[in-house]
């Protein structure tokens, strides 16, 4: 598994290539999205237009898209004019499919 973390792709079967991606959702950054997918945890999403999102992974692939159920969606909106202050808003989404190049950061919710 590990041992071919530093071996060139081009030089791999398909096996050993399998066996290396395995090892790498295991352990490496996409192990938060596995772990959430395996316990049924929640996630929080931060995306690259402000939004949050908290949810459950139903589904993901190595490039972050993801199938997610439960879906609280989260921003702040700003009102025209002076002296006014922002609102917190939400909405809940009961299944989503989210692409993973909106994506910024994703956090275990240890809560």
């Amino acid at each position: 598994m590990s041992q071919y973390v530093n071996v060139p792709k081009s030089e791999l079967d398909q096996s050993q290539i399998r066996e290396l991606e395995q090892y790498e959702i295991s352990q490496g950054p996409l192990s938060v999205l596995q772990q959430s997918v395996r316990n049924h945890t929640q996630i929080l999403i931060a995306l690259r237009n402000n939004k949050k999102l908290l949810a459950r992974v139903k589904a993901f692939d190595r490039h972050s898209n993801m199938v997610l159920e439960n879906v609280k969606e989260m921003w702040t909106e700003v009102p025209k004019g002076k002296g006014k202050k922002p609102i917190n808003k939400d909405r809940f989404i009961s299944k989503m499919f989210l692409r993973g190049d909106s994506v910024v950061l994703v956090l275990r919710n240890t809560a």
